[in-house]
């Protein structure tokens, strides 16, 4: 591969820090990004632009009970009286005959998995757009944003970097920005989290999203009227 290419290093970027990129592939960009300075700014790139994804969702600590319970339904002590040490034995026989069961289990999972993955083409990573906040409107909202659009064209998931609060006079728009001519809008947007589009041709004739505000309802006119909060440049 021309890894000079900017095209190139950047889809490996994005699929790399999203995390799609696995296996073997993965293992030669990690190689290969000591040594080739544009896969690192790649990277870096698209690092600082979902980073702020990662902040906003909470950690979650699962309850200390929990695998309590899983050790007290997998082994069960037994109901019959018996001596320690014969309760040691069956313990222990308990256990190797139940997890050489899961091994079974799971080596036969594997291969099925394996069959059915290796007949079927692997799936493409979404397009991801980072909508930044436009400083023109700074004055009205600082908003940001980022769109995750299937491979497909069909489906987008637009979410806020953080809580971006509207009055309930006024409303967000989607809009996709051809190179030429007026933006169609793709339908009004939540502030306070995320709005999943389905729309066919997504990307046809679109260079960039754009999200307005717009009074409660939409645009009256078909066009942007409100401040343009966040734009982002579609890179495929």
């Amino acid at each position: 591969m021309d890894y000079s290419r900017r095209d190139l290093a950047d889809r490996l970027a994005a699929e790399y820090v999203l995390g799609t990129l696995q296996g073997p592939a993965r293992r030669r960009l990690e190689q290969l990004l000591p040594a080739h300075a544009g896969l690192r700014d790649a990277v870096a790139q698209w690092r600082l632009r979902l980073g702020p994804l990662s902040a906003s969702v909470p950690e979650v600590v699962p309850p200390a009970a929990v695998w309590q319970r899983i050790e007290a339904r997998l082994f069960e002590p037994s109901s019959k009286p018996a001596t320690a040490a014969t309760a040691a034995a069956v313990s222990w026989w308990q256990r190797l005959a139940l997890w050489r069961g899961v091994s079974a289990l799971a080596t036969t999972a594997a291969v099925a998995l394996f069959m059915v993955a290796s007949q079927q083409p692997a799936p493409q990573a979404p397009i991801i757009v980072v909508l930044g906040a436009n400083p023109e409107a700074a004055a009205v909202m600082n908003a940001s944003f980022v769109a995750s659009v299937s491979a497909d064209g069909r489906a987008l998931v637009l979410k806020p970097l953080g809580d971006v609060a509207v009055d309930p006079s006024r409303a967000l728009e989607l809009w996709a920005v051809p190179p030429q001519g007026a933006p169609r809008s793709l339908g009004l947007v939540k502030g306070g989290a995320s709005t999943t589009l389905l729309r066919a041709e997504l990307l046809r004739n679109t260079a960039a999203f754009a999200v307005s505000m717009e009074p409660a309802g939409g645009s009256p006119s078909g066009a942007p009227t409100g401040p343009i909060l966040s734009v982002g440049k579609l890179q495929l």
